[in-house]
């Protein structure tokens, strides 16, 4: 993660862009990316911040469950007492028509990352305290926000309080056999935060991503920039398959690896660059052939980079030996335009899309950063085929701490743990999907009047799920259509609704 674009911060109105998004997104389902606003801090430890999500009070008997967060924090994820029930009667008004027969993706889940620095914050809270916040963030219950999905970083990422591998040589030292391999600091804090959450959460999918290889393996001898030589190749497919069984080892099991994140980006501690044609010989002649030989089921996806860039996976996708042992291909959205994954399901049909990274840059603009990330990300990602939609990160301190030197000085997490816990924009725009949204879902047919971005999901259980955005300036009475029959919902300007019926 990097500091990208920070010019696009000092707009004058966010949301009056927001509106220009939808113009487009009504007309090709795409989302243009790459907004990164920050405004003046808000109060550290506003009432409504601290505050868990609301079930509010008991609805009045009806067919939908309404759930509300406001641009202005006085509503957050908040069960509405409203009596929405289906009719036959029909209004002239913006229709939101939902065809649950018409299917599409099979959904994995809602999350973020679990940063060593976001692991570090948690695992610092009295024990007491870690559990009840872990309950609420990956439970199951009313009070939970039911995340579902999870990515970490193999060694560290920026995000952590220092860069580390798991195999870090004296300088002019190699070790091919990995003799000193070790999962090292992630053991006092990253793995027993993560047993605590399988605990919770048996089911949760957790994806892997290296940020550099050991600096002995690089062509430049350093944890920033440079590229795996391919000398190490091999030896860097078995650091993987140490990993793989590692984490195995404690508990831990891992759905699916990245080879590399941002492979593009050189600037970052730590980085490593890692061309298509070389992600594509790496993957295909020495990864995949690993971790089939040590009987390792864990998923290769490709790429985790940016939407401008569909040709990195295209060209790796289009080897057909390399192809067999990729299961996708993951995006992040700091240039490009979202539009880019569908691009790539489109070029190859049977191989998935996710969309793994995208920041909130503190401090909190809470309004128009809900509203980009439910726009660009709940609803722009999965209607382009996304099977997750992941955040960056899970959890800072107030002053953006942890991270490297030259890591993200300003990067906002789900939640803020000082001496309060704040939750932040990102929180809820990720709550709105995966509270209601399990794994197992499936997007459905929804249309898109004007002004009101969508997107929809049947569960596993036959719960039918509807996200809707107001992107407009004003409150907004629409009605959802399904099987003949009309529900009609106010949403007020900027506000975020989550609306579930059976």
């Amino acid at each position: 993660m990097r500091k990208r674009n920070t010019g696009l911060k000092k707009f004058a109105s966010l949301h009056k862009l927001l509106l220009i998004f939808t113009v487009v997104l009504m007309c090709c389902l795409g989302f243009t990316g790459c907004a990164k606003s920050t405004a003046s801090h808000p109060s550290e430890t506003p009432p409504a911040d601290t505050s868990h999500p609301s079930n509010g009070s008991t609805p009045s008997p009806g067919d939908v469950a309404f759930w509300l967060t406001m641009p202005d924090r006085s509503q957050l994820l908040a069960l509405q007492p409203v009596a929405l029930r289906f009719t036959t009667s029909t209004a002239s008004l913006p229709t939101i028509e939902i065809d649950s027969t018409q299917t599409y993706q099979t959904i994995d889940g809602f999350g973020f990352a679990l940063t060593g620095g976001s692991a570090y914050l948690i695992h610092k809270l009295p024990y007491a305290q870690q559990q009840a916040l872990l309950k609420e963030l990956f439970g199951n219950d009313s009070s939970a926000i039911q995340i579902s999905y999870m990515r970490i970083s193999i060694g560290a990422s920026d995000l952590n309080r220092a860069a580390f591998t798991y195999d870090d040589m004296p300088a002019g030292q190699t070790d091919t056999a990995l003799q000193y391999f070790d999962l090292g600091a992630d053991k006092y804090d990253l793995i027993p935060v993560l047993q605590q959450i399988l605990q919770i959460n048996p089911h949760l999918h957790i994806l892997a991503t290296p940020w550099s290889a050991p600096a002995w393996m690089k062509t430049n001898k350093s944890l920033i920039g440079g590229s795996l030589d391919t000398a190490f190749y091999n030896v860097y497919a078995q650091y993987f398959v140490r990993y793989l069984q590692a984490m195995q080892a404690q508990g831990i099991p891992i759905e699916a690896v990245t080879p590399q994140n941002e492979p593009l980006y050189r600037g970052n501690n730590p980085s490593m660059v890692m061309q298509p044609e070389e992600e594509l010989r790496f993957i295909r002649d020495h990864l995949g052939p690993a971790l089939r030989e040590a009987k390792l089921s864990t998923k290769i996806i490709v790429y985790d980079h940016n939407c401008d860039r569909p040709d990195y996976p295209i060209t790796i996708l289009q080897d057909s030996m390399a192809r067999e042992y990729i299961d996708g291909s993951a995006f992040h959205l700091y240039a490009g335009n979202i539009t880019a994954l569908s691009q790539v399901h489109d070029a190859f049909p049977d191989k998935h899309v996710y969309f793994t990274e995208q920041w909130t840059g503190g401090p909190d603009q809470f309004g128009a950063n809900l509203g980009w990330d439910v726009l660009n990300l709940i609803i722009g990602a999965t209607r382009n085929w996304s099977r997750c939609v992941l955040k960056w990160n899970l959890a800072n301190a107030p002053d953006y701490q942890p991270h490297t030197p030259g890591g993200c000085a300003n990067c906002l997490g789900g939640i803020t743990i000082g001496d309060t816990i704040t939750r932040n924009s990102s929180y809820y725009a990720i709550a709105h999907a995966a509270k209601f949204v399990p794994s197992g879902s499936l997007r459905i047919f929804s249309s898109m009047p004007a002004g009101l971005p969508n997107v929809a999901f049947l569960t596993p259980k036959g719960e039918k799920v509807l996200i809707v955005y107001n992107a407009t300036s004003t409150t907004q009475t629409f009605a959802i259509s399904f099987r003949g029959k009309q529900v009609t919902p106010v949403l007020p300007a900027g506000a975020v609704g989550s609306f579930v019926w059976k």
